[in-house]
C-alpha cells in the first residue's frame, strides 16, 4: 500500500510512531486495522429496542408454523448429498 502524504503529515506519525517505540508501518498499520474493525463490527451489528429483543427471542424460542411460501421455498433448495 502507498500513501501519497504530505511531508508535515509524514513527520507527525514519524514523531508519533517513534513516541510508541515502532515504526511508521506498524504504527500506521495498527491504527487502520484497529479503525476497519470498528467499521466492521458496527457495520454487522444489529441494534435493537427492547421490545424487538424480546419478539425476537420469542420468535426463536417459539418459531411460527411454516406457511405454504416456506414450504415451497424450502422444496425449491437444491437437494443435497
Amino acid at each position: 500500500m502507498n500513501l501519497r502524504v504530505k511531508p508535515d503529515q509524514k513527520a507527525r506519525l514519524l514523531r508519533a510512531a517513534s513516541l510508541r517505540n515502532t515504526d511508521l508501518t506498524d504504527f500506521v498499520l495498527r491504527l487502520a486495522l484497529r479503525e476497519a474493525d470498528a467499521v466492521i463490527e458496527e457495520a454487522e451489528r444489529v441494534d435493537l429496542s427492547s421490545r424487538d429483543y424480546s419478539r425476537v427471542m420469542d420468535l426463536l424460542e417459539n418459531p411460527p408454523a411454516p406457511n405454504d411460501k416456506l414450504r415451497s421455498a424450502a422444496a425449491a433448495l437444491p437437494r443435497t448429498v
